[in-house]
């Protein structure tokens, strides 16, 4: 019986559906992270009669045909870029974008990185760095002496010096926008690199046509909706329980053909 292994694809849909919501519950306080989404399609259909066929020598066709499906399959999995709340923190040197764009990061390695998450520190040479000490592109270095860190929306970072009464610019932040942001792949620590399907990257100061603004002082929160994934995984359950009762059902068919005399 077909059903058999109809109804194991769709187990096996339904069980890569909760792997995602239950990633996606996971990183609910995980700062500028993205929340995700399965999507299926259904399989290849066989044709007991094909729709369109001749059905007699005088002309007339099948109008409908018989068409049964065999199953379903992960098309992909897709991560929801809306914007995520804005929290306060205080911390001068915590940076939030409300907008599009990605933070410039580079790796040990000399490649770039993209985050969301601004939770950026100060290391011992006074470079602006991830929390796992990757430094911030376009580099900046705060000199010693500094009394006041100020980066406006447009990321000028400005730093009053001990004994000089007026502000001094040491840098400017630049983000990062791409054609197709979904594209891009996870690599942990919430950073993201660009790929093929992303496409290049567009840097351009903040504030500019198409980018945000940096928020001093101010982190994203994760954009996962705890409701709608309570919602989202009750109905996979659900869904995963048919599909295992359809596998129930057949076998009971079966076990009724076998035991025909």
């Amino acid at each position: 019986m077909k059903s058999l292994s109809t109804a194991a694809t769709g187990m096996l849909a339904q069980q890569l559906n909760i792997e995602v919501i239950s990633n996606n519950i996971a990183n609910m306080n995980t700062t500028g992270f993205k929340r995700q989404r399965a999507e299926f399609q259904d399989l290849l259909y066989q044709n007991i009669e094909r729709v369109g066929a001749s059905s007699s020598d005088a002309g007339t066709v099948v109008p409908s045909g018989i068409q049964v499906g065999v199953g379903v399959r992960a098309a992909g999995v897709y991560r929801i870029s809306d914007q995520g709340a804005l929290q306060n923190t205080g911390n001068l040197y915590d940076l939030a974008i409300n907008g599009k764009g990605y933070f410039r990061i580079q790796l040990p390695d000399g490649q770039d990185a993209y985050t969301r998450a601004g939770s950026f520190q100060i290391d011992q040479n006074g470079q602006l760095v991830t929390p796992e000490g990757y430094a911030v592109q376009p580099a900046v270095n705060f000199p010693q002496g500094a009394v006041d860190v100020s980066i406006n929306e447009q990321g000028e970072i400005s730093v009053k010096l001990d004994g000089q009464p007026n502000p001094q610019q040491i840098g400017q932040l630049d983000l990062a926008i791409f054609p197709n942001e979904i594209g891009l792949e996870a690599i942990g620590n919430n950073l993201f690199l660009e790929s093929q399907a992303s496409g290049a990257a567009n840097l351009s100061s903040p504030g500019q046509d198409g980018f945000g603004v940096v928020m001093q002082g101010f982190l994203e929160n994760s954009n996962v909706n705890a409701v709608g994934e309570i919602t989202a995984m009750i109905s996979a359950q659900r869904a995963y329980e048919l599909n295992s009762k359809v596998i129930q059902t057949s076998d009971e068919m079966l076990q009724a053909a076998n035991n025909l005399r």
